[in-house]
């Protein structure tokens, strides 16, 4: 891991400096693992494993130029995704459940993950887009330093839940340049029963307003994001989640100037069949109301 470090310092796009004591820092985190809200305290540099079921290596289930994101972050070439597997919730509707709750993958070592960046940019990909990225922090934080220095260009997507550590994110500046987390309850009821996460909601707020403060609102040129933040929001049948509410304190807490994308691809998978209320797709009517409400109130919607 560190060891591997040639340079003691750098600088990011952006002039943030990121030293080797960063990453060091981020490392310390997995001791007594506190890089999520769960705060397991267990010792993942022993391989112990808590909630997420991910141990000292970064476990990578695929890697390759996406088409599938918003357009701001496809471009022309693609988003360049490395999605990790394991997950810090446990969301019982999960579409990726193969790999966030069965953690289908691959351990990879650090130059692992480095050469997968620099290939995806070779491969003309737009960003490189790491999906589920809160179980591995420091192995990015690392990882990202050693393929700047092998000139990687391309913009850094952390692509999240948002339950997240202010103190993991905190260590995480001058690494990522687009943030895009999910915006997913503010319900405490709705996020203990559906993701194991009661105090999900106020974790959410404190964690997008600090990727906020960090790189502000999105940033696009040519067609294409290069900085900023970018917040989903998956529509939920019976309004389990408080959309409008979720909408409301982006606008009068974050930013009214927001980007985000309103998803309408709620389908019951994994677990919820045991849960009759979200058992069923999406209204077309839930989702056209929210979106009205987002637009009326001025946020910045993706195509």
């Amino acid at each position: 891991m560190i060891k591997n470090l040639k340079l003691s310092i750098m600088k990011n796009a952006h002039g943030k400096l990121i030293s080797k004591q960063t990453i060091q820092s981020a490392y310390k985190l997995l001791e007594s693992c506190e890089l999520c809200q769960r705060t397991c305290r267990i010792n993942r540099l022993n391989d112990e494993k808590g909630f997420c079921g991910i141990g000292a290596k970064a476990v990578v289930s695929s890697a390759s130029p996406h088409f599938g994101e918003e357009s701001v972050l496809v471009g022309n070439g693609g988003s360049g995704t490395i999605f990790f597997a394991g997950c810090n919730l446990g969301c019982v509707f999960c579409q990726n459940y193969d790999i966030s709750q069965l953690h289908h993958g691959k351990e990879v070592e650090i130059d692992d993950m480095v050469n997968m960046m620099l290939q995806l940019q070779d491969q003309g990909c737009v960003n490189i887009n790491f999906v589920t990225p809160t179980l591995v922090v420091p192995h990015i934080i690392e990882s990202v330093f050693l393929a700047r220095e092998r000139e990687l260009t391309i913009p850094v997507v952390y692509n999240c839940g948002g339950y997240e550590s202010i103190k993991s994110l905190q260590l995480l500046e001058g690494t990522i340049d687009i943030y895009m987390p999910d915006a997913k309850y503010l319900s405490s009821d709705s996020s203990g029963k559906y993701s194991f996460a009661q105090d999900y909601p106020d974790v959410m707020k404190s964690a997008l307003l600090e990727m906020h403060r960090q790189v502000g609102d999105l940033e696009i040129k040519d067609g294409v994001a290069i900085r900023g933040l970018l917040v989903r929001h998956l529509v939920m049948p019976n309004d389990i989640a408080c959309s409008n509410s979720i909408i409301d304190f982006l606008v009068n807490e974050v930013s009214g100037n927001t980007f985000v994308n309103i998803m309408e691809q709620y389908r019951p998978s994994f677990n919820a069949h045991n849960f009759p209320e979200i058992n069923r797709p999406l209204y077309h009517h839930e989702f056209n109301k929210v979106y009205a409400y987002a637009k009326k109130q001025g946020l910045r919607l993706a195509d």
